[in-house]
């Protein structure tokens, strides 16, 4: 069972979730060598996510990220820990509650998402800079 592993560096994103599909797609190349298997995505930090949602409507972004700093607000009197920031621990509970990794069919060498699926990055800080995925792909 052939095994691939690649680390991806990212670039910094903006606050707010973001499609980076196509950015892993482009990546990993050997994505293409694989009939049918499975990919693994994992991100290497705390204070962002990944998921699988919508890829068409852009309001799908917005409302995910209005709706989690709802749920999660900045400057919450509870939280002691904000060392980098009032969005320090806010971003950790989002990253929490939607997790660290993904994992997609790959068929005929292509991720087997649904017609409306994307693989979302959560950027929960302000200044969240490069991330780091660790992509695994096996058949």
């Amino acid at each position: 069972m052939p095994v691939y592993q690649k680390i991806i560096q990212l670039p910094a994103f903006s606050r707010g979730f973001h499609l980076i599909t196509r950015l892993i797609e482009r990546d990993f190349p050997e994505l293409r060598q694989i009939q049918a298997g499975m990919l693994h995505v994992f991100i290497q930090h705390t204070s962002a996510s990944l998921s699988i949602n919508e890829n068409a409507d852009p309001t799908v972004r917005q409302d995910f990220e209005s709706f989690f700093n709802r749920l999660v607000p900045e400057n919450a009197p509870y939280f002691k820990h904000n060392y980098e920031g009032p969005d320090d621990m806010p971003a950790h509970l989002k990253a929490a509650l939607l997790g660290h990794a993904v994992t997609i069919p790959i068929t005929n060498g292509q991720l087997n998402l649904g017609t409306w699926q994307g693989i979302y990055l959560g950027e929960h800080r302000d200044h969240g800079g490069r991330r780091i995925l660790v992509i695994t792909a096996y058949s």
